[in-house]
């Protein structure tokens, strides 16, 4: 194999920019190139391809070291450059002639051992090396990586007919272990395959949604979350791509396609869709699409009038049956909503099923393009299996629709099957083939399906695995309330009395944890039992405290999101590996309250140590809580005091599990928190003064000033005397009163319940 230290990539656009940043943010040393430019500045492509990296809604690098090794030039005079790179991925217009003009100016300047990859989705392989010599061919492939390349975790990796198998090991090595991406190998056929089945899935969603004369409201609401699906559902997919892009896209793919494709059906433009496009209503690059923000409000499109209308979420009691049972419950309802859904699955789930063997011989591929490139949570098949595939194919029998072959073969069986603690997947041939993932990759969400929860409840599971406690929270969101923290305990205690390794607190979902149960604070204050939140908060704290003081080492393994209360979790583990793309934080201000389950007194604590000044410390923890700032890196995290030195990351998150159980038995307990002399009142006051000039500028609102003061309070011990000493649960204590206090509110109940039923963070 091909050992790859430095890269080129030739084309600044955003997936361009995009790969360059990920090798980048991998520690290696890119060049990215682009056309010259006319005037002085010949680079502009390519500065541009580097700004949008420095998006700071969707960073593409993860920090100003990673930034420092993407060279930037121009394809005229920085060529040169690209002579002793080991890979150069192509990332340029979707044009033939200009790819292949390229290739043979590679082939005569660059090294014979350079692997060269193409980001095509459209364009064969065998068209795109047409001309080229047997040694080119030789290390030629396509690398089609999926925007935002940063956080998208899919590549498909496709071969030529004659690439050799060292470039294959190499470029799937590199990509998996380096760039953190799940390599999913495919043929090389049109549109390959999570496209494929993806776009299908988009333009069917949006034709029937039409059909059936759906709001993008509703047809959102059923067409995401109940589904496994992201919550944008197809109207905000569409938004978020942009929708004149998509039709791009559905262009593209029915113009790649056979005739006698199912994709067909769907690839047509929809008139009033047409007419948005025309209207330059494309989506969230021009702030209005199928919805719009106005200031804090949320409109949605009527698709009758085309006017916009206030935006309120759907609430149907067949939404939280769902919630509850699953796509069953949706695909048994024949309401439209029911009918809706099960047009769009029974469709879309036969169109996968179809691509078997004629795309893939392995329908693992399938299902993990879907789960790494659409951020599904069950791929085509794993759905199937959920709804079992013998009534599935009775039901499309009966509805006289086409039955793929495979299928129709498929009845006796479902596709996933476990024997001997050994997942396995139905092959095209009808046997089972045991499922082998890349060493050191090791998913949770395959592993436990091997497994008996020692002990579980609708909020979370824990498991004994390979020695270990896993905890697993699998709540809407992974909301943490009592249940979650009863897995945690039982966890933490069983494994002591059992004499386990230690406790793994993980799961294999999108988020790691959004944090404490709003719902559940909305029914105390509803119910105006703000005692029964005191004692949450109480058994929260102490719940935290057990994983910290437990004799055995408790390690967090957070991916996606771990914010509010699920960070809190994990500033109490003893270690923490996470993914290189995991956001961490305390954003309980946004609703009006304060961290509670000892984040305000971790972070006190942390930058105390950092700063070796309480003064300081006290000020930092203030600031960054109050305007609940977030690390989007581990980089970032360890500037804000939110990553220890000993805490690692990983840029594959199928990695992290196996390290963190590798980590068990080296990791060091946490030590107890010694009481702290506080900055006293006239440092609190200090606070008190910031807020006030910041809310006469406009930048606070007074509620804003109201929470602030509360964490200043907790901060600096409030208006007791400087030096003044807190024991650890004295601050506990403060955290937990002043959230009740905040609670009562009118201000914080009002962000509460905006958050809930509208999404929108309420600035009161």
């Amino acid at each position: 194999m091909n050992n790859i230290k430095k890269v080129g990539v030739i084309g600044a656009g955003t997936m361009g920019a995009g790969i360059a940043g990920q090798v980048a943010n991998a520690g290696f040393e890119v060049w990215l190139l682009d056309l010259p430019s006319d005037g002085e500045n010949v680079n502009s492509l390519a500065e541009r391809g580097l700004e949008r990296l420095k998006d700071p809604d969707m960073p593409g690098i993860m920090s100003k070291e990673a930034e420092q090794l993407i060279n930037l030039g121009n394809t005229r005079d920085h060529f040169n450059e690209l002579k002793d790179c080991d890979w150069i991925a192509e990332a340029v217009v979707e044009r033939l002639d200009i790819k292949q003009g390229l290739y043979k100016k590679l082939n005569e300047n660059c090294k014979d051992s350079t692997i060269i990859t193409s980001n095509t989705s459209t364009i064969p392989i065998s068209l795109l090396t047409e001309g080229m010599p047997q040694s080119f061919c030789e290390r030629f492939a396509i690398t089609h990586f999926f925007n935002p390349v940063r956080f998208m975790r899919l590549l498909e990796l496709v071969r030529g007919d004659v690439t050799r198998q060292d470039v294959m090991d190499t470029l799937d090595v590199f990509c998996e272990t380096m760039l953190g991406k799940g390599v999913v190998p495919c043929a090389d056929t049109p549109g390959f395959l999570a496209n494929r089945v993806g776009v299908f899935a988009i333009q069917c969603a949006l034709h029937k949604a039409f059909e059936y004369r759906l709001s993008p409201t509703e047809a959102d609401a059923f067409f995401g979350r109940p589904l496994g699906l992201p919550k944008t559902g197809v109207f905000g997919l569409y938004d978020l791509i942009g929708i004149d892009l998509m039709a791009d896209v559905a262009k593209s793919l029915e113009n790649i396609l056979p005739e006698n494709d199912a994709f067909h059906k769907y690839a047509s433009p929809i008139e009033f869709v047409s007419n948005m496009i025309a209207n330059d209503q494309t989506g969230n690059k021009n702030d209005q699409g199928f919805y719009k923000q106005v200031g804090a409000n949320k409109m949605v499109i009527d698709l009758s009038s085309g006017n916009y209308v206030n935006h309120e979420r759907l609430k149907t009691p067949l939404l939280d049956e769902a919630e509850k049972c699953g796509v069953a419950a949706i695909i048994s309802d024949e309401s439209a909503y029911g009918l809706f859904i099960w047009d769009v699955l029974s469709e879309t789930l036969c169109y996968a099923a179809s691509l078997v063997p004629e795309v893939t011989e392995d329908l693992t591929q399938i299902d993990d393009a879907m789960k790494l490139g659409y951020n599904w949570a069950k791929g085509p098949f794993e759905l199937i299996d959920e709804i079992g595939i013998e009534y599935f194919v009775s039901r499309l029998k009966n509805s006289d629709k086409n039955v793929p072959e495979f299928l129709l073969n498929s009845t006796n069986n479902k596709f996933y099957n476990i024997s001997n603690s050994t997942l396995s997947a139905l092959s095209a041939s009808g046997g089972f083939n045991p499922i082998i993932r890349p060493k050191g990759v090791l998913r949770f969400s395959e592993a436990r399906q091997t497994l008996v929860p020692v002990n579980s409840n609708e909020s979370a599971s824990w498991f004994e695995y390979e020695g270990a406690a896993i905890v697993e929270f699998h709540s809407k969101v992974n909301a943490l309330d009592s249940q979650s923290l009863d897995m945690i305990s039982d966890a933490v205690a069983s494994s002591e009395n059992k004499g386990l390794r230690g406790v793994i607190v993980h799961n294999d979902f999108q988020h790691f944890s959004c944090g404490v149960s709003l719902w559940s604070v909305r029914n105390c204050f509803e119910k105006n039992d703000f005692d029964g939140l005191d004692v949450f908060l109480a058994y929260f704290q102490n719940t935290m405290l057990q994983m910290r003081d437990s004799k055995l080492p408790v390690i967090a393994a957070p991916v996606g999101m771990s914010i509010g209360g699920g960070f809190e979790v994990v500033l109490h583990a003893d270690h923490v590996v996470s993914h290189a793309n995991s956001v961490m934080g305390l954003v309980e201000s946004f609703v009006g309250v304060v961290p509670a389950g000892g984040g305000c007194k971790e972070m006190l604590y942390r930058w105390i140590e950092k700063l070796d000044d309480i003064q300081k410390g006290s000020w930092k923890s203030f600031m960054n809580i109050g305007l609940g700032r977030k690390a989007n890196s581990p980089q970032e995290a360890g500037t804000l005091s939110m990553r220890r030195s000993s805490d690692v990351f990983q840029m594959n998150r199928d990695r992290i599990l196996n390290v963190a159980l590798s980590s068990l038995d080296d990791t060091k307990k946490a030590s107890q928190r010694k009481p702290l002399a506080l900055s006293g009142a006239e440092h609190f006051q200090e606070m008190l003064e910031w807020l006030e000039v910041n809310h006469k500028k406009g930048m606070l609102t007074p509620h804003d000033v109201t929470v602030g003061t509360e964490i200043g309070r907790i901060m600096s011990g409030g208006d007791c005397p400087a030096g003044t000493i807190f024991s650890e649960q004295e601050i506990l204590d403060a955290e937990r009163s002043s959230f009740i206090k905040l609670a009562q509110t009118q201000e914080t109940q009002a962000r509460i319940i905006s958050m809930l039923d509208n999404g929108i963070t309420l600035r009161n």
